[in-house]
């Protein structure tokens, strides 16, 4: 019961999408496709107040661990609002019992908080980096590390892990190589779908349903390892052949192995930042490649849409991801 209730908390955050004016995608039909979970989220929505789907759509950090910029917010006054989808650097049993009792016992709905964490290379028990583990080819062995990983991290109340990072990075310079598969995409193809079954115990949603798998995550859509001269969230120009023949066949691998979630990447891919990509989000992975579950934005993405130009204001920060499907 634990674990579908986690489930129907992940798929409300999914499904608050519909009430906010996004572009309509032929054929969409939920993660699960099942009707039973359907209903029940389809009774919540009918009783939230369109503040209350902001809300739930809005991801804060506890700060309890640090992986950014610190995220400054009154974040349990909005949850005992229910204005708190999910949250983010919350571990340990008593730290996520606290969070989640506040959201269940003083929120209007009593909806449950969802709650994410890096879990990248092991939670109480630590794996080789990423790109070490792909050093072996044992695409089984990757696979049971996150299985292992994710058998730790529930066991403290953690249903989501910000993981498997599948970029293809062709450049050493770039900081972040170790936390991928390397520059190889038939490799990294491999080792996606390993991760992605590993972490949610298989390619079919009902393994969510156990009480030691996590929602994973495919990052950073997309070609986040393409940045110019290796400079963490610098642009990407690439040309389509290189893009979608190099960088694009591990996001994909992840998506056919059942991923829940996509995480959207800093950089510019050709000028448009990610974020605010309506060819990326909307025409790619929702329509050419039929991604049903949710996507979330790179902890200040939808921030930085203002140097990016993208928009003039602050207050406009939302719209544009909202309107492409994030």
């Amino acid at each position: 019961m634990k674990r579908l209730t986690t489930f129907i908390a992940g798929a409300a955050v999914a499904a608050t999408l519909g009430g906010c004016q996004q572009p309509a995608v032929s054929g969409w039909k939920s993660f699960s496709g099942d009707k039973n979970i359907e209903r029940r989220v389809d009774s919540v929505l009918s009783l939230m107040t369109l503040e209350e789907k902001v809300g739930q759509m809005a991801q804060y950090s506890c700060n309890w661990d640090v992986t950014g910029p610190v995220m400054t917010g009154d974040y349990e006054t909005l949850l005992k609002q229910g204005l708190v989808g999910s949250l983010f650097n919350v571990y340990t049993v008593d730290g996520v019992r606290k969070m989640q009792e506040m959201a269940l016992s003083e929120s209007r709905l009593k909806i449950p908080v969802l709650f994410g964490y890096d879990v990248v290379h092991g939670y109480r028990t630590i794996f080789p980096m990423p790109l070490a583990e792909s050093c072996s080819w044992d695409l089984e062995r990757m696979r049971k590390s996150a299985a292992i990983a994710a058998d730790e991290a529930s066991a403290s109340g953690i249903a989501w892990t910000f993981a498997p990072m599948v970029d293809i990075s062709r450049d050493a310079r770039w900081g972040r190589v170790m936390e991928g598969a390397g520059e190889d995409p038939y490799l990294g193809s491999l080792i996606a779908k390993a991760r992605v079954e590993g972490f949610q115990g298989g390619n079919d949603w009902r393994s969510l349903a156990d009480v030691n798998t996590v929602l994973a995550c495919c990052k950073h859509f997309a070609a986040y390892g393409a940045a110019e001269a290796g400079r963490d969230y610098n642009t990407s120009e690439l040309s389509q052949n290189t893009l979608m023949n190099y960088y694009m066949p591990s996001y994909l691998a992840a998506k056919e192995a059942g991923v829940a979630t996509f995480m959207a990447s800093f950089n510019e891919i050709n000028g448009v930042p990610s974020t605010g990509n309506k060819w990326l989000m909307t025409d790619l992975l929702r329509k050419d490649w039929g991604f049903n579950g949710f996507v979330v934005t790179d902890y200040t993405g939808i921030n930085e849409m203002v140097a990016h130009s993208i928009v003039r204001r602050r207050e406009n920060w939302p719209r544009t991801p909202v309107s492409i499907w994030i």
